[in-house]
């Protein structure tokens, strides 16, 4: 329940800074697309031993800008994405041998992906250019996604528990529970702007989330399993509305 209010609370206050005006009036509208790298993880508890996992991420974007307050450019920025997430196991032994399963003969591995539709809604700072030149900027808000599917890859049946360093198997067979996560995502880039072309920016992001894809009751095996993911990504968006101010560089 707290981690509910503590997203409520981040998203009202990405309204109440978005549109109350206290600086120099924007009412500047761009849409475009973004695409990227991701690299994430699970956080179980009970710990699993993980390397990070590798997917992909893409969508539309979404930026409203509604003032200059100061120097600072402020903005709302919505994004609609389709991710790519899951977890890798990290098999070794107690010598950080890789476990190697008596059935099959060759070194265990076991990865599983799953599929979200990602909306993050986050609130925007920018320092620099707005429409010809560099901006850089930083953003941070609260985050949801609908899980769409999961597969596995693993080469074994049955895990060599004897040789491995942890004994935690129970969520290689354990499909997604809660269909609905949530969490908080913040990053920092730059952007390139080109007047009458659009925005290119290429931004780091960090995702922590607040919700668990497992069960996390006294009943259930896992007491947290909540989502964490680095991006990499770039975005490319053009004008559909500017102001008519000639201030604006």
């Amino acid at each position: 329940m707290k981690r509910v209010i503590l997203l409520l609370s981040l998203t009202l206050c990405i309204v109440n800074v978005s549109f109350a005006q206290v600086g120099e009036h924007r009412d500047e509208l761009a849409i475009g697309v973004n695409g990227g790298y991701m690299m994430s993880n699970v956080g179980f508890m009970p710990e699993v031993p993980q390397d990070m996992h590798t997917g992909l991420t893409g969508g539309l974007t979404l930026r409203y800008t509604s003032e200059k307050y100061f120097k600072s450019i402020c903005a709302i920025v919505a994004e609609l994405n389709f991710a790519q997430v899951g977890w890798k196991e990290r098999i070794l032994t107690p010598n950080d041998d890789p476990v190697i399963n008596p059935i099959t003969g060759i070194a265990e591995a076991y990865e599983r992906n799953m599929t979200y539709l990602q909306i993050p809604v986050f609130a925007r700072m920018g320092w620099g250019r707005e429409r010809k030149g560099i901006q850089v900027f930083a953003q941070a808000g609260p985050q949801v996604g609908f899980f769409l599917g999961e597969n596995t890859k693993t080469n074994f049946t049955k895990p060599n528990l004897a040789e491995r360093t942890s004994q935690i198997v129970a969520q290689d067979s354990m499909s997604v529970e809660r269909k609905v996560e949530y969490g908080i995502a913040a990053g920092a880039g730059i952007e390139f702007s080109i007047n009458n072309v659009g925005h290119f920016m290429l931004e780091g992001r960090y995702y922590y989330g607040l919700g668990d894809i497992f069960g996390n009751s006294k009943r259930d095996y896992f007491g947290r399993s909540n989502l964490t993911n680095i991006v990499i990504k770039m975005t490319y968006l053009f004008d559909i509305h500017r102001s008519n101010n000639p201030k604006i560089k």
